[in-house]
């Protein structure tokens, strides 16, 4: 059995729980992450409560990047916002033959993150729902298997073995861009709303009108997709259904992150289709909407919004570009 030693960078909900699953099938695992998780795991063990079990497992965590020196595995679950901060925090320390797996929201992090280090990057489609339920505290709701880009030599089935041991579904890919931009588009159909509504993926589909909104920004994304030579998987209709219908009770990671006051991914979910369909010339209106909303949420969260704001943001995101 491949038995690497495993190093986590970004101790959030994603890093805690495939972090606690490796760990707890005996693997060594360091969790890289804020003071707060850390001092809590190092007090009690990480908390992982499952619909299968409820557990503290005991395993490393760090509070800096050093603590990854000598590890095999990186996995890089860190904001998609923190990706460059996250490779020049990790270069001094990497392993010049550790392999690196992005397990991040976007298209682009494998991409960016290899411009940092000089390792080799393979991304990672993550669909799992799970929250930090308080620190070192890790929520898992549903699903968790992972959708891995070829690395090109024998640790492609040897991970993909340690993974699935693991108790962590896991295959290997040839076309996981295609994977990344249905999770992309999955996102896009439902976080934004989900931030802006407070409400699970399952109540907004019983909503006619939130089902037309979902079809709209799913057919902008399939429209820059398209013009970008993706290749999207042919049941990506029914794969922004199935999140409704497998984690009805699930508020988005960007919801979560309203709720907390945090910084959203949002700039590299519907923003990066607004930004992308603009640069191919094809209209994204539903998309605009969603990313102008979210960012004007976030900015009331600082304190920095009011009324009028807001309408001089929906007044502009409702303008037309022309179609390509």
């Amino acid at each position: 059995m491949f038995h690497p030693r495993i190093a986590v960078m970004g101790a959030g909900a994603v890093g805690c729980y495939y972090g606690g699953m490796l760990a707890r099938a005996g693997h060594s695992v360091t969790l890289i992450g804020r003071a707060a998780h850390v001092e809590a795991i190092h007090r009690n063990g990480l908390h992982l409560q499952t619909q299968t079990f409820d557990e503290h497992i005991k395993l490393s965590a760090s509070t800096h990047a050093s603590a990854i020196a000598g590890a095999q595995l990186v996995l890089c679950c860190v904001k998609s916002f923190d990706t460059e901060s996250m490779g020049a925090a990790m270069k001094p320390y990497l392993a010049d033959d550790a392999q690196v797996l992005t397990l991040q929201n976007g298209v682009d992090n494998a991409e960016r993150l290899g411009r940092v280090i000089a390792q080799p990057v393979a991304a990672a489609v993550v669909y799992v729902a799970v929250e930090m339920a308080g620190p070192g505290f890790v929520k898992h709701h549903g699903r968790g298997e992972l959708v891995i880009e070829p690395m090109g030599d024998d640790r492609d089935h040897d991970i993909a073995s340690m993974l699935m041991a693991a108790g962590i579904p896991a295959t290997i890919s040839p076309n996981v861009q295609g994977a990344l931009w249905a999770k992309l588009i999955v996102n896009c159909a439902y976080n934004a709303l989900s931030a802006i509504t407070r409400l699970p993926y399952g109540r907004l589909v019983e909503s006619a009108q939130m089902r037309a909104v979902i079809h709209d920004a799913v057919a902008e994304c399939r429209a820059v997709a398209h013009a970008a030579g993706i290749a999207l998987p042919e049941d990506i209709g029914r794969a922004v259904q199935r999140i409704a219908d497998t984690m009805p009770e699930q508020y988005s990671s960007t919801a979560q992150d309203l709720m907390r006051g945090k910084r959203t991914e949002i700039d590299y979910l519907n923003g990066l289709i607004v930004q992308r369909g603009e640069a191919a010339g094809i209209a994204t209106p539903t998309n605009r909407l969603l990313y102008a909303l979210v960012r004007a949420l976030e900015k009331k969260g600082k304190g920095e919004y009011d009324a009028s704001h807001c309408a001089r943001i929906i007044m502009s995101s409702q303008q037309a570009y022309p179609m390509k």
